[in-house]
């Protein structure tokens, strides 16, 4: 399979579509133009939905004269993402130490290039996300806090020439020390995991396809039901409901599981319907009829 198409930092890969009209009496004439190539990446294969948990502890303090660590663990739900998605980061920061500390995320580009035994590495931020400040004796708990992924190329992994490499990376920012840091690989694929939709739209399509035999048995233009008042008469109306309403058992209620109750319905039903009017106007309408000569 052809690799995706690429322009970095030290080279690139491309391809074009060259035609070449060859003449026996004048010189060949050829046009080319580019042609964009994608190597498909599915993120929902197994070793991409895998989740990633790194975590790592620092002193902050310079030999003897330490003011207490600082320790940092955070997990993403899966390895691999596609473009414009975004990725949920669980964390837990806890500052022991004297200072003032702030944690932060980023996603970084790793291109390395590979030509006549040497090695050239580029390395650069394309998105980055900024917690809140943590106090001394503080810690901060991240929820799933979200960084979107730019449009960027996907991963380069099957090249012999050039790689294109992403890792998440948690760090945080200690004043007058070194960062600790947290880095997780990451891979951008172009096929979307559709096991991760979102919920709301799973309960709708769920509830959709629940009430779907609802709309078989609603005919296609309803007629108004008649007034009960018309149907059952006041006598009958005040044979069937009774004065008061029977005593409750609450320890009987206490057993039962709680639904809702519905209570017997003792009344007549209303008439079966028929096309016939049962009760036809005598006196038709008459409408002028006007002719012009």
């Amino acid at each position: 399979p052809l690799v995706t198409s690429f322009t970095g930092k030290y080279g690139s890969i491309q391809y074009y579509v060259k035609a070449t009209l060859e003449r026996p009496a004048a010189p060949d004439q050829s046009v080319q133009t580019e042609l964009q190539v994608i190597s498909h990446i599915d993120v929902s294969s197994p070793a991409l939905l895998t989740p990633v948990l790194r975590s790592q502890e620092k002193m902050v303090g310079c030999w003897f004269f330490t003011s207490g660590p600082v320790s940092l663990s955070a997990k993403i739900e899966r390895k691999g993402y596609c473009n414009g998605e975004a990725i949920p980061i669980y964390a837990e920061i806890e500052n022991c130490s004297s200072r003032l500390i702030v944690p932060k995320a980023a996603i970084f580009q790793t291109q390395t290039y590979l030509a006549s035994g040497k090695t050239k590495t580029f390395r650069q931020m394309v998105a980055n996300v900024r917690g809140n400040h943590i106090a001394s004796g503080s810690t901060d708990t991240w929820n799933g806090k979200t960084l979107k992924i730019p449009p960027v190329s996907p991963s380069i992994l099957d090249c012999c020439i050039i790689r294109v490499e992403y890792s998440l990376a948690v760090y945080i920012h200690i004043p007058g020390a070194k960062k600790l840091m947290i880095e997780m690989p990451l891979v951008i694929g172009t096929i979307p995991c559709i096991g991760f939709s979102s919920r709301n739209s799973s309960i709708t399509s769920q509830f959709s396809m629940d009430m779907s035999w609802l709309a078989l048995t609603m005919p296609e233009h309803p007629e108004a039901p008649p007034n009960y008042a018309d149907v059952v008469s006041e006598e009958e109306f005040s044979r069937h409901v009774p004065a008061y309403p029977p005593p409750i058992d609450c320890e009987e209620q206490l057993c039962c599981p709680v639904f809702a109750y519905i209570q017997e319905f003792r009344f007549q039903p209303p008439p079966l319907y028929s096309e016939i009017d049962p009760h036809p106007t005598d006196v038709e309408e008459v409408q002028p009829v006007s002719f012009m000569l």
